[in-house]
């Protein structure tokens, strides 16, 4: 305990890391609780305080951050942040940046999103910000350098390249490659040189007329981020709970139009898959076509200068026989969802037409 402490006065208060140390702590206890209050109240405890309503109206933890961010900003402002007042007014800022980006994804969709898919940004944006203060609070600038030091320029090369580095891996989607990139230089210029993940803007900009670069990172996006994209969504799921497949809360436009979209999606599926189909039966129509022309052409001698009358002879009597059973053409293929008419419903309106002539 006693080194503890030491240490603590050695590279905190000695080093003047003091309010931004609370800062810290104050970003991630405001976080932790706030997530078990919403997973208690989800999971409607009874002895759990819950939602504050007056009249009606829900009141987001949000509302209360930005009292929290207000009061901690202009504190600081008001005391010329002289000690010990910067002090309380860091942790309290930090337990404002806590509340108000865990509700990140409401702000940025303006909608009610929290326990949706959207909003597991929320989670990004408070991890990126502990992320960051976290890099800030190790050292004034990356690799360690003082600002009181000698300048060497060398360094300084190498500090710009490896920033300029860590800008291209956020770019092409390298979220915590480009942030843990700021203090390990390597892992950065390896995200860099790296393909781009096919939703990021580096794709959208570089590899729209690269089709084969395009094709390269999507197989590499299915082979490699699959795994990291489960154990990411495991421990979302167990810092922030599972989001709600269909949440209770979500609009009735948004349910219309999720709708509308899993049908466009099904018929665009089943338009594919009919196209598909019919360039197969019209493939394998030309097939057999040639196979009955060359034997056609092979007996000849037989039918004299006609060769091709056993052939329009057998096309015509096919036709002649669907057309007659009441059945449309069919082909070699058939689109998959497209059930086949029974028998007995052919023979049916066969006897029926029969009947009727």
């Amino acid at each position: 305990m006693t080194t503890l402490l030491d240490g603590y006065r050695e590279h905190i208060v000695a080093a003047h890391k003091q309010p931004l140390f609370l800062l810290l702590v104050g970003f991630i206890t405001s976080f932790v609780f706030i997530r078990f209050s919403v997973r208690m109240i989800r999971a409607q405890v009874r002895w759990w305080p819950g939602n504050v309503t007056p009249g009606g109206l829900h009141i987001h933890h949000m509302v209360f951050g930005l009292g929290f961010l207000l009061a901690g900003g202009v504190g600081v402002f008001a005391t010329y942040g002289g000690h010990p007042w910067i002090d309380w007014f860091g942790l309290v800022f930090g337990i404002g940046c806590g509340l108000v980006l865990d509700e990140f994804a409401l702000i940025l969709h303006l909608d009610d999103v929290y326990w949706s898919e959207q909003g597991r940004k929320s989670v990004d944006a408070v991890i990126c910000g502990i992320l960051f203060t976290a890099l800030l609070l190790v050292g004034y600038v990356p690799l360690g350098v003082v600002p009181s030091q000698e300048t060497r320029w060398g360094l300084i090369t190498v500090i710009s390249v490896n920033a300029l580095a860590s800008v291209i891996s956020l770019i092409k989607g390298k979220l915590w490659t480009g942030l843990l990139g700021i203090m390990v230089p390597g892992l950065s210029w390896i995200g860099a040189v790296r393909l781009a993940r096919p939703s990021s803007p580096w794709a959208r900009w570089r590899y729209a007329k690269r089709p084969r670069r395009r094709a390269r990172a999507l197989r590499r996006e299915r082979r490699l981020h699959r795994r990291a994209d489960r154990a990411r969504t495991w421990l979302f799921d167990l810092i922030a709970g599972a989001p709600d497949k269909v949440p209770a809360n979500h609009p009735a436009a948004h349910r219309v139009a999720e709708r509308m979209a899993a049908r466009a999606t099904a018929h665009l599926d089943a338009h594919a898959a009919r196209a598909l189909a019919r360039r197969q039966a019209r493939l394998a129509d030309r097939r057999s076509a040639a196979a009955v022309g060359a034997a056609g052409a092979a007996e000849g001698g037989a039918y004299g200068a006609g060769g091709s009358g056993p052939v329009r002879s057998h096309g015509a009597r096919q036709r002649r026989r669907t057309v007659r059973a009441g059945r449309s053409r069919t082909y070699a293929v058939r689109p998959t969802g497209v059930e086949r008419r029974s028998e007995r419903h052919l023979q049916l309106r066969t006897r029926t037409r029969r009947i009727h002539r």
